[in-house]
């Protein structure tokens, strides 16, 4: 529907009266609430009378206090049990960490002397003199040689064994 000057009038008279954009909409009929939104912009109305809402502030929901009880490590479910994680009782020994290994001058590899067989696992700290990349054979479809692709990529299973101890 076009904008005529009664129904610019009435949005007008709705829009002093502190109407919602979509109550308006809703009552002119054949509008969007962005319709009305865009017209209010063009015909430069503000000045709007308070809503019917309270101008207070909405008192803050406290959460009862919780039972006293022991924390647990099994998530609570809602719905369907089949989703529940599921996890060992007892966890199995961490791995001991993978060194860091000494690269010979010979082998190692700068920015500029990377190939694309060559492993690129940074080595120390980019700003240093002495950063550099471990460039030992990678293979063909690994960024990495095999030592830092083990470091690289773990096991899902063992990142969220490793979490759930380091923060539990």
């Amino acid at each position: 529907m076009a904008w005529n000057d009664e129904r610019v009038e009435l949005l007008k008279k709705l829009w002093a009266d502190g109407l919602s954009a979509s109550q308006i909409a809703g009552r002119l009929g054949g509008v969007t609430r962005n319709a009305v939104i865009g017209k209010v912009h063009r015909l430069g109305l503000s000045g709007r009378a308070t809503s019917s809402r309270s101008s207070s502030p909405r008192p803050r929901r406290t959460q009862a206090p919780r039972q006293h009880r022991a924390p647990s490590l099994v998530f609570a479910t809602r719905g369907n049990l089949a989703l529940k994680p599921e996890y060992e009782s007892e966890p199995e020994p961490l791995s001991a960490p993978v060194q860091e290994l000494v690269i010979p001058m010979h082998e190692r590899a700068s920015i500029l002397t990377l190939k694309e067989s060559m492993c690129r696992w940074p080595i120390g700290d980019p700003g240093d003199e002495e950063f550099h990349f471990c460039g030992r054979n990678a293979g063909s479809s690994m960024p990495y040689c095999e030592h830092h692709a083990r470091m690289a990529y773990q096991p899902a299973q063992a990142r969220r064994r490793e979490k759930r101890f380091a923060t539990g």
